[in-house]
């Protein structure tokens, strides 16, 4: 793949940014940052109006570190499109990680409205109504997600945390057994369970 997008590199910008952008993607995934930085920078100086070359080059900014910088690419990504779901989630990241909790809620309820069933989405809600500390508000998330994905033991176990924080025993039973039957592994679960017993 590598080496058939870097035969694109000599066209046109449109065709270099789209091969640069691709390249840069794959860099990224292989962890290869210096690359995919450059390979990044390339795509986003061959066409300043690609969105996908922009969300990239905020990806590399934000491994590095710079989340207020890698916000401003990916605001620029979506001032070129405003459907550009990865830079509105990478955002919304971004957001999170500089602990603008309500700008973060604000990119994850936009992206719900565009993909109402998206694991990572409704998770995220989740997520951060918990740091916002509205715990109803995260069952309600949780209980959204489970209905999209009602085996994953992760959830499965939030939830009995979040209902035992709430006081609510015999749920946070029904949710830990769950996890548990899913996944027997997970000491948390399993000592939440013991101590439950033992009561």
């Amino acid at each position: 793949a590598l080496e058939t997008l870097k035969m694109f590199e000599k066209k046109d910008s449109r065709v270099k940014s789209a091969a640069a952008t691709n390249l840069s993607f794959l860099y990224y995934l292989g962890n290869e940052l210096e690359q995919a930085t450059n390979y990044a920078d390339l795509a986003v100086n061959s066409d300043r109006y690609n969105p996908a070359a922009l969300t990239n080059k905020g990806n590399t900014v934000f491994a590095n570190g710079d989340c207020e910088k890698a916000a401003e690419f990916y605001k620029e990504a979506l001032r070129n499109d405003s459907l550009c779901t990865e830079a509105l989630y990478n955002l919304g990241l971004a957001y999170k990680k500089l602990n603008r909790i309500d700008e973060a809620l604000d990119c994850f309820l936009k992206l719900h409205a565009i993909l109402p069933n998206s694991v990572q989405v409704l998770y995220q809600l989740a997520n951060i109504y918990q740091i916002m500390e509205d715990p109803n508000q995260a069952i309600e998330w949780l209980l959204q997600l489970i209905s999209v994905v009602p085996t994953d033991p992760h959830v499965l176990s939030k939830l009995g945390s979040l209902y035992d924080t709430e006081g609510d025993k015999s749920q946070a039973f029904h949710y830990y057994c769950e996890s548990y039957r899913y996944f027997p592994s997970n000491i948390e679960v399993i000592e939440w369970l013991g101590a439950y017993y033992i009561d």
